[in-house]
């Protein structure tokens, strides 16, 4: 079962955001953490057709040509100087995605992708897919509460205009 929640709440998740859900309910069968216990690797393979027919470019390997760089930091006469990965990128939009799996939650990679989308330039939106159940815990259920306290906290300001979370 795919679900879904849009930070901040006060706002209706931009249209790109049908795109990417339907993506993951298009590969709902294949990837549910229930019942399956895939890497992000092959949950990022099963939903790749969807992405690319909505126009997004998509991680489809390791070796640098196949990796998707969102540009951080422009040097000296516009070079680019830093970027970072992202496993699916949409420019029209803005929307970075990034697929996790076990370590979502307990390694905190779901901190490290809000702050590298904070980072990216001209990323708008970030989507971040996690686990509904991670060893019988729902790693959805705990990115929901930090965001919804982040969010209410008012306490930080991001330069992101929203973000989509994604349980499968």
């Amino acid at each position: 079962m795919i679900q879904w929640q849009y930070f901040p709440k006060s706002d209706a998740a931009p249209p790109i955001a049908a795109d990417v859900i339907a993506a993951f309910e298009s590969a709902t069968s294949s990837i549910d953490s229930s019942r399956h216990t895939l890497g992000s690797n092959s949950v990022l393979a099963a939903i790749t057709p969807q992405l690319q027919a909505a126009g997004f470019m998509v991680e489809t390997g390791k070796k640098a040509a196949d990796k998707i760089s969102v540009p951080v930091l422009f040097g000296l006469n516009g070079q680019l100087e830093k970027s970072f990965d992202a496993d699916a990128y949409h420019a029209d939009s803005g929307l970075v995605l990034e697929v996790e799996a076990g370590r979502a939650v307990a390694n905190n990679q779901f901190l490290k992708d809000l702050f590298q989308a904070c980072m990216m330039h001209n990323v708008y939106y970030l989507a971040i897919a996690v686990r509904n159940d991670y060893r019988g815990s729902s790693d959805f259920d705990a990115v929901l509460r930090f965001f919804d306290t982040m969010y209410a906290s008012n306490r930080l300001s991001l330069p992101l205009k929203g973000i989509l979370v994604i349980g499968y």
